[in-house]
């Protein structure tokens, strides 16, 4: 596709796009936030440690979950490819979780309150940021001869990513950020009306965890197969997280009926 902006190589498409979806998602955090009384500052102040974090997360898991080639090569850790990789997205989503934890634990804010307001943002920044990764080449899906298959060519892709030229492939990556859209526009529509405390981000964790589990059906297997099974770490961590959402909403219904 368009893996760098105005032929400076430089100024990469992922790059640029995924700031931009930060932008937009930080926005939209920000808005609802204000919308449910919280302070702006501090919100915002959360948003930026959390996308550090979630840098630093998704970088780790990226060497988590490859660790074989890493192992084999170590001297590629300090790689200029290894720092242009996005990572693993999960790993950032737990990173980000982690400093959001002991963000809200210092400054007192309702940790579910909270989550609710940033999750259609994290959706949002997630869906724009997918579509960085399509311009890049990255995150590309297996071999298909569907009518909808893309081909990559452009051989600063190759070099940047590593993705297959001449090869028509599942677009993995405009399959993931058509779903963070539409569970963008779920949420929001949700977060209007009346919820309980921790509903939307239990909401978001279920849909995204349902979506990404199915996408890495069809995605290249870079991760391969975890403990022997038919599933990769981001379809385990996809199970989890669903259980997680899932449960909020059994306990926290009959905690509700109680009260």
């Amino acid at each position: 596709m368009y893996p760098e902006l105005f032929h400076i190589s430089f100024l990469h498409t992922y790059g640029v796009l995924v700031a931009l979806g930060f932008l937009a998602g930080l926005w939209m955090a920000g808005r609802l936030a204000v919308r449910a009384g919280l302070n702006a500052e501090q919100t915002t102040n959360l948003g930026l440690y959390c996308a550090l974090a979630a840098l630093v997360g998704a970088k780790l898991m990226m060497l988590v979950v490859n660790a074989g080639d890493y192992w084999q090569n170590p001297g590629s850790i300090f790689s200029l490819e290894t720092l242009q990789a996005g990572g693993v997205f999960y790993g950032g989503l737990l990173g980000a979780l982690a400093v959001a934890a002991w963000y809200l634990h210092k400054t007192k804010l309702p940790a579910l309150v909270v989550a609710d307001a940033f999750a259609p943002g994290i959706a949002l920044g997630h869906a724009i940021g997918r579509i960085g990764c399509f311009s890049a080449g990255c995150c590309w899906g297996k071999p298909t001869h569907l009518p909808w298959a893309v081909t990559f060519r452009n051989p600063a892709a190759y070099q940047l990513v590593g993705v297959p030229l001449g090869v028509p492939l599942h677009p993995t990556q405009l399959y993931e950020s058509a779903a963070e859209f539409a569970i963008f526009g779920i949420l929001y529509w949700r977060y209007a009306r009346p919820h309980g405390r921790g509903d939307i981000i239990s909401l978001y964790l279920m849909l995204y965890s349902v979506a990404r589990f199915l996408v890495e059906f069809v995605r290249n297997q870079e991760q391969g197969s975890l403990w022997g099974t038919a599933l990769d770490a981001s379809q385990w961590i996809s199970l989890v997280l669903f259980a997680v959402g899932a449960a909020h909403f059994v306990v926290g219904r009959r905690l509700a009926k109680r009260a």
